[in-house]
């Protein structure tokens, strides 16, 4: 699994469980990269993904927030 995967699904594993609420915004990409020790890049692939299956969606100016209606 690359980094960006393992990302993606702590992402969703923390919004499944409930510690990452619906309409909360997640950590900004700084913070990811801090948290994790990974590159600006793979925060935006794993970001991108979740945007796509529907768990986030990105607020230009304000950052990214965990759908209500997301999949889980």
């Amino acid at each position: 699994m690359t980094r960006w995967e393992t990302l993606a699904e702590h992402l969703r594993d923390q919004i499944r469980s409930g510690h990452i609420q619906p309409g909360e915004l997640l950590p900004s990409y700084a913070q990811i990269q801090e948290q994790h020790g990974i590159s600006y890049g793979t925060v935006r692939q794993a970001l991108w993904v979740l945007r796509m299956e529907g768990w986030v969606a990105g607020e230009p100016g304000v950052g990214v927030r965990v759908r209500a209606d997301h999949p889980a």
